[in-house]
């Protein structure tokens, strides 16, 4: 249970009557903790843009590509991850302290539907740690000083900003946002981002409409970004190979292979 829900007496009420982003993207990787609203928005998105539902499932694949590399290539034994969203098969925590039991794995989120699942999260082998903390992407001084009760701020650790964001609708603040997370933690952290794009060499177009769609009938609202921008949030680090690339391309491996171009950015740096 979150330090929210302690104060509060429970979790924050669900709004059923209007499409959260959480239990649509749920619902479109084959999730059950969305309501009938979200599969009806999540159904007219999908009709506008096809491709979304692959583009939700690439990203989900992407998370565990790029956690097995960090826990097992990188030797990365600690993670923020920053706008979690509902929980599924393979968690952060799962994948990491399945190679590196001693992982400690810290989850972001102050979405009232995943306050609702946050037990589900607050798992851990004996060796390491995991928690839940409560707290706003927009707000990144108070992520850090809440993670750092878990994480050990001297030691890297692995930022993942997996489609958050996409979510802070002014680009100079979304910089802001990384610019914090990343300077409060040590040389050899890394960032983990996927964001969405409208760039043609994606195959984005689509995504111009639909998200018009989306921010007339759901919530929160959602910007993408172009190549240029999303790259401007890897200032100060090395983006690590293959640099950043549709998400479905990020390191393949036999699961992802022959997996289609979605118009889904995803990298991951090193902080020098």
């Amino acid at each position: 249970m979150s330090e929210h829900q302690r104060q509060s007496g429970g979790p924050t009420r669900v709004d059923t009557q209007v499409a959260h982003n959480a239990r649509v993207w749920n619902y479109w990787i084959g999730g059950r903790d969305n309501y009938e609203i979200d599969q009806k928005v999540g159904d007219q998105v999908a009709s506008m843009f096809p491709v979304i539902r692959e583009v939700a499932r690439a990203d989900r694949a992407f998370l565990g590509r790029a956690v097995r590399f960090l826990a097992d290539e990188r030797g990365v034994r600690q993670f923020l991850d920053v706008g979690t969203g509902l929980p599924t098969l393979d968690n952060t925590h799962e994948m990491a302290q399945r190679i590196a039991p001693e992982s400690r794995i810290v989850y972001v989120d102050n979405d009232p539907v995943v306050l609702v699942h946050a037990r589900t999260l607050l798992t851990s082998t004996p060796e390491g740690a995991t928690d839940y903390v409560d707290a706003d992407a927009h707000d990144p001084d108070s992520v850090v000083r809440r993670a750092a009760a878990t994480l050990d701020l001297t030691r890297p650790v692995a930022v993942m900003m997996l489609g958050i964001l996409n979510f802070v609708l002014d680009t100079d603040r979304a910089r802001d946002i990384v610019r914090t997370l990343m300077s409060a933690v040590p040389s050899g952290s890394h960032l983990v981002l996927t964001h969405p794009t409208t760039d043609a060499d994606l195959g984005g177009q689509g995504n111009v409409e639909a998200m018009r769609f989306w921010n007339d009938n759901a919530t929160p609202p959602i910007t993408a970004r172009t190549r240029a921008e999303v790259t401007s949030f890897f200032d100060g680090l090395d983006i690590l190979a293959p640099g950043l690339v549709s998400c479905a391309h990020w390191r393949p491996d036999a699961a992802s292979a022959g997996a289609v171009t979605v118009p889904q950015f995803g990298a991951v740096a090193v902080k020098p």
